[in-house]
Protein backbone atom coordinates (compact mmCIF):
# COMPACT_ATOMS: atom_id res chain seq x y z
CA UNK A 1 0.00 0.00 0.00
CA UNK A 2 0.82 3.80 -0.58
CA UNK A 3 0.65 4.99 3.07
CA UNK A 4 1.61 8.66 4.17
CA UNK A 5 2.69 8.64 7.31
CA UNK A 6 2.44 12.49 9.21
CA UNK A 7 4.20 13.50 12.44
CA UNK A 8 7.98 14.37 14.07
CA UNK A 9 10.26 12.11 13.40
CA UNK A 10 14.51 12.82 13.93
CA UNK A 11 15.39 15.71 14.84
CA UNK A 12 12.81 16.30 16.86
CA UNK A 13 12.49 14.37 20.05
CA UNK A 14 10.46 12.96 22.41
CA UNK A 15 7.97 9.85 22.83
CA UNK A 16 5.95 10.91 19.57
CA UNK A 17 9.13 11.45 17.44
CA UNK A 18 10.22 8.21 18.63
CA UNK A 19 6.93 6.50 17.90
CA UNK A 20 6.55 7.60 14.75
CA UNK A 21 10.11 6.70 13.62
CA UNK A 22 9.92 3.74 14.17
CA UNK A 23 6.09 2.93 13.05
CA UNK A 24 7.41 4.45 9.68
CA UNK A 25 10.70 1.80 9.86
CA UNK A 26 8.01 -1.28 10.27
CA UNK A 27 5.98 -0.17 7.42
CA UNK A 28 8.67 0.08 5.33
CA UNK A 29 9.70 -3.33 6.21
CA UNK A 30 6.75 -4.92 5.87
CA UNK A 31 6.95 -3.78 2.50
CA UNK A 32 4.15 -0.74 2.44
CA UNK A 33 5.68 2.16 0.19
CA UNK A 34 5.81 5.31 2.88
CA UNK A 35 5.89 8.69 2.17
CA UNK A 36 6.63 10.55 5.30
CA UNK A 37 5.77 14.66 6.04
CA UNK A 38 7.61 15.95 9.37
CA UNK A 39 7.27 19.40 10.71
CA UNK A 40 9.44 22.62 9.60
CA UNK A 41 9.03 23.14 13.20
CA UNK A 42 6.62 22.09 15.99
CA UNK A 43 6.15 25.01 18.24
CA UNK A 44 7.54 28.81 18.74
CA UNK A 45 10.65 28.53 20.87
CA UNK A 46 8.50 30.78 23.51
CA UNK A 47 5.78 28.41 23.62
CA UNK A 48 7.47 25.08 23.92
CA UNK A 49 8.70 24.37 28.31
CA UNK A 50 11.88 22.57 27.51
CA UNK A 51 15.22 23.58 26.70
CA UNK A 52 14.70 22.68 22.97
CA UNK A 53 12.39 20.52 21.03
CA UNK A 54 15.79 18.55 18.88
CA UNK A 55 17.20 15.77 19.80
CA UNK A 56 21.44 15.66 20.56
CA UNK A 57 21.17 12.00 19.24
CA UNK A 58 22.79 10.44 16.50
CA UNK A 59 20.00 9.14 14.47
CA UNK A 60 18.92 5.55 15.46
CA UNK A 61 17.01 5.41 11.87
CA UNK A 62 17.57 6.56 8.57
CA UNK A 63 14.36 7.90 6.97
CA UNK A 64 13.89 10.09 3.98
CA UNK A 65 11.34 12.49 5.28
CA UNK A 66 9.88 15.65 3.78
CA UNK A 67 9.73 18.34 6.46
CA UNK A 68 6.78 21.04 5.27
CA UNK A 69 4.33 21.45 7.71
CA UNK A 70 4.48 24.53 10.12
CA UNK A 71 1.70 25.07 12.64
CA UNK A 72 1.22 28.55 12.21
CA UNK A 73 1.61 28.98 8.49
CA UNK A 74 -1.31 27.70 6.34
CA UNK A 75 0.46 28.40 3.19
CA UNK A 76 2.69 24.72 4.42
CA UNK A 77 -0.59 23.33 4.86
CA UNK A 78 -1.56 24.20 1.12
CA UNK A 79 1.64 22.56 0.36
CA UNK A 80 1.45 19.81 2.18
CA UNK A 81 -2.04 18.90 0.16
CA UNK A 82 -0.74 19.37 -2.91
CA UNK A 83 2.53 17.16 -1.42
CA UNK A 84 0.23 14.44 -0.51
CA UNK A 85 -2.53 14.60 -3.42
CA UNK A 86 0.25 13.90 -5.66
CA UNK A 87 1.94 11.03 -3.95
CA UNK A 88 -2.00 9.43 -4.20
CA UNK A 89 -1.94 7.31 -0.90
CA UNK A 90 -4.15 4.41 -0.26
CA UNK A 91 -3.60 5.74 3.46
CA UNK A 92 -2.78 9.29 5.13
CA UNK A 93 -2.05 8.62 9.16
CA UNK A 94 -1.99 11.52 10.82
CA UNK A 95 -1.17 11.39 14.77
CA UNK A 96 -3.09 12.93 17.30
CA UNK A 97 -1.68 14.31 21.18
CA UNK A 98 -2.04 17.77 21.46
CA UNK A 99 -4.36 20.34 20.03
CA UNK A 100 -1.45 22.70 19.37
CA UNK A 101 -1.83 21.58 15.94
CA UNK A 102 -6.09 21.53 15.63
CA UNK A 103 -5.61 23.80 12.47
CA UNK A 104 -3.30 22.18 10.71
CA UNK A 105 -4.34 18.74 11.10
CA UNK A 106 -8.61 19.93 10.98
CA UNK A 107 -7.52 21.94 7.62
CA UNK A 108 -5.35 18.92 5.95
CA UNK A 109 -8.14 16.09 7.03
CA UNK A 110 -11.00 18.09 6.10
CA UNK A 111 -9.44 19.00 3.03
CA UNK A 112 -8.32 14.93 1.98
CA UNK A 113 -11.54 13.37 2.98
CA UNK A 114 -12.99 15.35 0.64
CA UNK A 115 -10.59 14.70 -1.98
CA UNK A 116 -11.43 11.18 -1.00
CA UNK A 117 -8.30 9.88 0.90
CA UNK A 118 -8.50 7.69 3.77
CA UNK A 119 -7.25 9.64 6.76
CA UNK A 120 -6.84 7.76 9.78
CA UNK A 121 -6.06 9.49 13.05
CA UNK A 122 -3.33 7.60 15.51
CA UNK A 123 -4.32 8.67 18.80
CA UNK A 124 -1.62 9.25 21.30
CA UNK A 125 -3.79 11.09 23.78
CA UNK A 126 -7.62 12.26 22.93
CA UNK A 127 -7.24 15.24 24.83
CA UNK A 128 -3.59 16.63 26.31
CA UNK A 129 -2.35 16.19 29.25
CA UNK A 130 -3.26 18.67 32.04
CA UNK A 131 -6.06 19.87 29.57
CA UNK A 132 -8.13 22.72 29.38
CA UNK A 133 -11.79 22.84 29.28
CA UNK A 134 -12.19 23.89 25.34
CA UNK A 135 -9.84 20.55 24.58
CA UNK A 136 -12.82 18.64 23.95
CA UNK A 137 -14.51 20.26 21.50
CA UNK A 138 -11.39 21.26 19.52
CA UNK A 139 -10.56 17.53 20.06
CA UNK A 140 -14.03 16.67 18.01
CA UNK A 141 -13.88 19.43 15.58
CA UNK A 142 -10.76 17.97 14.08
CA UNK A 143 -10.98 14.00 14.56
CA UNK A 144 -14.71 14.41 13.27
CA UNK A 145 -12.85 14.30 9.85
CA UNK A 146 -11.32 11.35 10.37
CA UNK A 147 -12.26 7.44 8.32
CA UNK A 148 -10.79 5.41 11.08
CA UNK A 149 -9.42 6.16 14.50
CA UNK A 150 -6.68 3.93 15.99
CA UNK A 151 -6.06 4.57 19.83
CA UNK A 152 -3.14 2.63 22.16
CA UNK A 153 -5.30 2.66 25.71
CA UNK A 154 -8.78 1.46 27.00
CA UNK A 155 -9.58 4.70 28.24
CA UNK A 156 -8.52 6.72 25.25
CA UNK A 157 -10.99 4.47 23.41
CA UNK A 158 -14.11 5.33 26.16
CA UNK A 159 -12.80 9.12 25.88
CA UNK A 160 -13.25 9.26 21.95
CA UNK A 161 -16.48 7.61 22.00
CA UNK A 162 -17.59 10.05 24.64
CA UNK A 163 -16.70 12.89 22.03
CA UNK A 164 -17.60 10.78 18.85
CA UNK A 165 -20.40 8.89 19.33
CA UNK A 166 -20.51 7.53 15.80
CA UNK A 167 -16.49 6.15 15.73
CA UNK A 168 -15.13 3.04 15.77
CA UNK A 169 -12.27 3.55 17.32
CA UNK A 170 -9.78 0.50 16.91
CA UNK A 171 -8.02 -0.69 20.27
CA UNK A 172 -4.04 -1.51 19.37
CA UNK A 173 -1.72 -0.83 22.41
CA UNK A 174 1.50 0.95 22.16
CA UNK A 175 4.54 -1.90 21.28
CA UNK A 176 7.67 -2.30 22.93
CA UNK A 177 10.90 -0.18 21.92
CA UNK A 178 13.82 -2.50 21.78
CA UNK A 179 15.88 0.21 19.76
CA UNK A 180 17.68 2.18 22.61
CA UNK A 181 20.59 -0.25 23.33
CA UNK A 182 23.39 1.03 25.98
CA UNK A 183 26.62 2.58 24.16
CA UNK A 184 28.95 3.13 27.09
CA UNK A 185 31.71 4.28 24.52
CA UNK A 186 29.73 7.71 23.75
CA UNK A 187 28.75 8.04 27.40
CA UNK A 188 31.93 7.92 29.46
CA UNK A 189 31.01 10.82 31.76
CA UNK A 190 27.41 9.34 32.42
CA UNK A 191 28.80 6.16 33.38
CA UNK A 192 31.68 7.53 35.57
CA UNK A 193 28.80 9.64 37.61
CA UNK A 194 26.57 6.21 37.82
CA UNK A 195 29.55 4.71 39.38
CA UNK A 196 28.64 6.93 42.88
CA UNK A 197 25.59 4.58 43.42
CA UNK A 198 25.95 1.99 46.15
CA UNK A 199 26.17 -1.31 43.84
CA UNK A 200 24.80 -3.04 47.39
CA UNK A 201 21.81 -1.42 47.03
CA UNK A 202 18.57 -1.91 44.25
CA UNK A 203 18.28 0.62 42.09
CA UNK A 204 14.81 2.15 40.66
CA UNK A 205 14.42 4.41 37.82
CA UNK A 206 12.14 7.04 37.00
CA UNK A 207 12.60 8.47 33.11
CA UNK A 208 11.39 10.49 30.95
CA UNK A 209 10.49 14.54 31.19
CA UNK A 210 9.13 15.65 34.41
CA UNK A 211 5.57 16.50 34.41
CA UNK A 212 2.83 17.05 36.87
CA UNK A 213 0.70 14.25 36.00
CA UNK A 214 3.26 11.66 35.99
CA UNK A 215 2.91 11.38 39.73
CA UNK A 216 6.82 11.57 40.49
CA UNK A 217 6.21 12.81 44.44
CA UNK A 218 4.05 9.62 45.43
CA UNK A 219 6.86 7.78 44.56
CA UNK A 220 9.44 9.56 46.90
CA UNK A 221 6.67 9.34 49.09
CA UNK A 222 7.03 5.49 48.72
CA UNK A 223 10.42 5.47 49.25
CA UNK A 224 10.54 7.21 52.30
CA UNK A 225 7.54 4.90 53.98
CA UNK A 226 10.21 1.83 52.33
CA UNK A 227 13.05 3.72 54.48
CA UNK A 228 11.32 3.75 57.96
CA UNK A 229 10.58 0.14 57.48
CA UNK A 230 13.79 -0.31 56.77
CA UNK A 231 14.26 -0.88 53.09
CA UNK A 232 16.86 1.18 51.70
CA UNK A 233 16.51 2.02 47.82
CA UNK A 234 18.18 4.44 45.39
CA UNK A 235 16.43 6.03 42.67
CA UNK A 236 17.57 7.80 39.53
CA UNK A 237 15.66 10.44 38.09
CA UNK A 238 16.69 10.90 34.65
CA UNK A 239 14.88 13.74 32.82
CA UNK A 240 14.26 17.30 32.11
CA UNK A 241 11.80 18.74 34.50
CA UNK A 242 9.34 20.89 32.83
CA UNK A 243 8.25 22.45 36.46
CA UNK A 244 10.52 22.94 39.00
CA UNK A 245 13.03 20.86 40.41
CA UNK A 246 13.23 23.42 43.65
CA UNK A 247 10.44 21.52 45.07
CA UNK A 248 11.59 17.66 44.55
CA UNK A 249 14.84 19.01 45.60
CA UNK A 250 13.40 20.34 48.71
CA UNK A 251 11.03 17.17 49.17
CA UNK A 252 13.84 14.69 49.02
CA UNK A 253 15.62 16.87 51.75
CA UNK A 254 12.81 17.06 54.03
CA UNK A 255 12.29 13.07 53.88
CA UNK A 256 15.89 12.21 54.44
CA UNK A 257 16.10 10.88 50.99
CA UNK A 258 19.37 13.18 49.84
CA UNK A 259 21.71 10.21 49.94
CA UNK A 260 19.37 7.88 47.76
CA UNK A 261 17.80 10.47 44.72
CA UNK A 262 19.70 11.02 41.65
CA UNK A 263 18.70 13.88 39.79
CA UNK A 264 19.47 13.77 36.27
CA UNK A 265 18.00 17.05 34.71
CA UNK A 266 17.99 16.97 31.11
CA UNK A 267 17.20 15.81 28.07
CA UNK A 268 19.04 12.17 27.93
CA UNK A 269 19.83 11.14 24.33
CA UNK A 270 19.29 7.68 22.51
CA UNK A 271 23.03 6.63 22.85
CA UNK A 272 22.71 7.16 27.06
CA UNK A 273 19.01 5.76 27.25
CA UNK A 274 20.11 1.85 27.42
CA UNK A 275 22.78 2.80 30.31
CA UNK A 276 20.37 4.49 32.73
CA UNK A 277 17.96 0.70 31.67
CA UNK A 278 20.74 -1.10 32.18
CA UNK A 279 21.85 0.11 35.65
CA UNK A 280 18.19 -0.36 36.96
CA UNK A 281 16.81 -3.06 39.12
CA UNK A 282 13.24 -2.13 38.93
CA UNK A 283 11.27 0.75 36.61
CA UNK A 284 8.52 2.91 38.28
CA UNK A 285 5.48 4.91 36.82
CA UNK A 286 3.78 6.42 39.27
CA UNK A 287 1.82 8.62 36.93
CA UNK A 288 -1.97 10.00 37.95
CA UNK A 289 -3.42 10.45 34.89
CA UNK A 290 -2.34 9.34 31.25
CA UNK A 291 -3.32 6.89 28.27
CA UNK A 292 0.27 4.84 28.14
CA UNK A 293 3.90 5.41 28.28
CA UNK A 294 6.98 5.02 25.98
CA UNK A 295 9.42 4.74 28.63
CA UNK A 296 7.45 1.53 30.45
CA UNK A 297 7.54 0.02 26.33
CA UNK A 298 11.44 0.80 26.96
CA UNK A 299 11.39 -1.16 30.66
CA UNK A 300 9.48 -3.99 29.14
CA UNK A 301 12.41 -4.23 25.95
CA UNK A 302 14.79 -4.40 28.63
CA UNK A 303 13.04 -6.72 31.05
CA UNK A 304 12.41 -4.56 33.84
CA UNK A 305 10.23 -5.69 36.63
CA UNK A 306 7.75 -2.77 36.41
CA UNK A 307 5.70 -0.89 39.02
CA UNK A 308 2.65 0.87 37.07
CA UNK A 309 -0.56 2.62 37.70
CA UNK A 310 -3.94 1.80 36.31
CA UNK A 311 -4.33 4.42 34.09
CA UNK A 312 -1.50 3.65 32.16
CA UNK A 313 -1.82 0.00 31.75
CA UNK A 314 -2.91 -1.84 28.60
CA UNK A 315 -2.92 -5.87 27.69
CA UNK A 316 1.14 -5.87 26.95
CA UNK A 317 1.70 -4.21 30.56
CA UNK A 318 -1.05 -6.12 32.20
CA UNK A 319 0.18 -9.65 30.95
CA UNK A 320 3.96 -9.60 31.13
CA UNK A 321 4.26 -11.66 35.20
CA UNK A 322 7.46 -8.63 35.61
CA UNK A 323 4.60 -5.95 36.17
CA UNK A 324 2.70 -4.38 38.86
CA UNK A 325 -0.61 -2.16 38.72
CA UNK A 326 -1.00 -0.18 41.40
CA UNK A 327 -3.90 2.80 42.33
CA UNK A 328 -3.22 5.88 41.17
CA UNK A 329 -2.03 8.61 43.97
CA UNK A 330 -1.12 5.68 46.05
CA UNK A 331 2.54 6.09 48.25
CA UNK A 332 1.53 2.86 50.45
CA UNK A 333 0.62 1.23 47.09
CA UNK A 334 3.32 2.02 45.26
CA UNK A 335 5.53 1.39 48.46
CA UNK A 336 4.06 -2.04 48.70
CA UNK A 337 4.33 -3.12 45.22
CA UNK A 338 8.39 -2.09 45.38
CA UNK A 339 8.69 -4.49 48.50
CA UNK A 340 7.15 -7.37 46.85
CA UNK A 341 9.54 -7.18 43.82
CA UNK A 342 12.71 -6.98 45.63
CA UNK A 343 11.86 -9.95 47.55
CA UNK A 344 11.03 -12.00 44.59
CA UNK A 345 14.65 -14.00 44.05
CA UNK A 346 13.94 -13.48 40.06
CA UNK A 347 12.01 -10.76 39.21
CA UNK A 348 12.88 -10.78 35.79
CA UNK A 349 11.26 -13.42 33.08
CA UNK A 350 10.20 -13.23 29.60
CA UNK A 351 8.16 -11.01 27.74
CA UNK A 352 4.50 -12.83 26.68
CA UNK A 353 5.04 -11.26 23.21
CA UNK A 354 7.89 -10.51 21.75
CA UNK A 355 9.16 -6.55 21.14
CA UNK A 356 8.55 -7.65 16.77
CA UNK A 357 5.38 -9.21 17.61
CA UNK A 358 4.02 -6.35 18.88
CA UNK A 359 4.85 -3.78 16.36
CA UNK A 360 3.86 -6.51 13.45
CA UNK A 361 0.48 -6.33 15.77
CA UNK A 362 0.32 -2.29 15.39
CA UNK A 363 1.26 -2.74 11.40
CA UNK A 364 -1.54 -5.48 10.81
CA UNK A 365 -4.05 -2.81 12.65
CA UNK A 366 -3.03 -0.13 10.29
CA UNK A 367 -3.69 -2.37 7.20
CA UNK A 368 -6.73 -3.40 8.62
CA UNK A 369 -8.35 0.06 8.68
CA UNK A 370 -8.36 0.25 4.64
CA UNK A 371 -10.62 0.36 2.99
CA UNK A 372 -11.79 3.10 5.24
Amino acid sequence: MRIVVIGPVYPYRGGIAHFTTQLSSKLLDAGHEIHIISFQRQYPAWLYPGKSDKDPSQPLIELNTNYLLDPLYPWTWRSTRKDISEFNPDLVIIPWWTTFWAPAFWSLAKSLSKKGFCVCFLIHNVTPHESKPWDRWIARSVLQHGQAHIVQAKNEQERLLEILPGSQPVLCPHPVYNQFQPKPELSKELVIQLQGLDKDLPVLLFFGIVRPYKGLKYLLEALSILKSSGTSIQLIIAGEFWEKIEFYEEMVINLGLHEQVFFFDRYIPDEEVGIFFEEADMFVAPYVDGTQSGSVKIALGFELPIVVTKCISDDIITNSARVRIVPEKNSKALASAIEEILKEENSKSPLNQSTDASWEQFVQTIEGVIPC
